[in-house]
């Protein structure tokens, strides 16, 4: 879906590790201060944001987490959303740190053109394991969420000028 939605393509994410094996010489690069790798700015994901939002298409996702943020969202954030956005993507934050979570319980998903809806599925350790689409009369029950998580965030160059570790 990720390549074939017509307008928008929306995600929610709510975890603070999303398992770094597949990323763990990018993640330990970050850890010790070295400079992002030319590999890491010119990902296949880079080329697909790119290619979406030329074509007129928006991508853009809430983030809901509390500080402090641990190591994994310090390197989501300062070097994956930086180049994401580099490239088109849009970026917002539901800081919950000093209020309760208005989507406690909702996990992670991707919902495309208001008319799928794809859960993501991950294991304690945060390594992805799979996705679900789900019935399409379960989509506006997901179309909430992802207004609430909206009305609620804040552009995340905002919230990372105010609270970047």
């Amino acid at each position: 879906m990720i390549e074939e939605f017509r307008t928008e393509a929306f995600r929610l994410e709510t975890l603070d590790n999303y398992g770094v094996s597949r990323l763990e010489g990018h993640f330990h690069a970050f850890l010790n201060g070295e400079p992002r790798p030319e590999k890491f700015m010119n990902s296949p994901w880079v080329s697909t944001v790119r290619r979406a939002v030329e074509n007129d298409r928006r991508m853009y996702r809430v983030h809901v987490l509390s500080r402090p943020l641990t190591d994994y969202l310090r390197y989501e954030l300062g070097w994956g959303y930086h180049r994401n956005m580099a490239a088109g993507e849009e970026f917002f934050i539901l800081d919950t740190t000093d209020q309760p979570n208005p989507l406690e319980g909702v996990g992670d998903f991707w919902m495309y053109d208001e008319s799928t809806v794809e859960v993501m599925k991950y294991e304690d350790d945060g390594k992805y394991i799979g996705s679900e689409t789900l019935p399409s009369e379960r989509v506006p029950e997901f179309v909430e969420y992802r207004n609430i998580a909206v009305s609620r965030a804040v552009p995340f160059e905002e919230w990372w000028e105010k609270y970047r570790e």
